[in-house]
């Protein structure tokens, strides 16, 4: 293998390993924002088959704000780094 494919693998090796750690940043995000609304809403104790649909409809909309805002912050950051990233938030 030559110095350029080298370069190539450790590069996209990188950028898989920035995407991987960015993954588990999001998901432990939105899972404190949805511990934060069980929470505000009577504990983390209660058991998940109590809450109604609409308890569980607005944790996840609490988890999905906060993917929209680090996901729009990342784009901010890095606005070229993440084209999926893009067309998913900019529809």
């Amino acid at each position: 293998m030559n110095t350029a494919q080298s370069r190539l693998r450790e590069a996209q090796s990188s950028r898989a390993n920035a995407e991987d750690e960015w993954q588990k940043h999001v998901t432990q995000e939105a899972a404190k924002a949805m511990g934060l609304w069980l929470e505000g809403r009577g504990g983390l104790h209660r058991p998940i088959a109590s809450l109604t649909k609409a308890d569980l409809e607005a944790m996840a909309s609490n988890a999905i704000s906060r993917f929209v805002v680090l996901g729009s912050q990342r784009l901010q950051a890095e606005p070229n780094d993440s084209p999926d990233l893009s067309w998913l938030l900019a529809g």
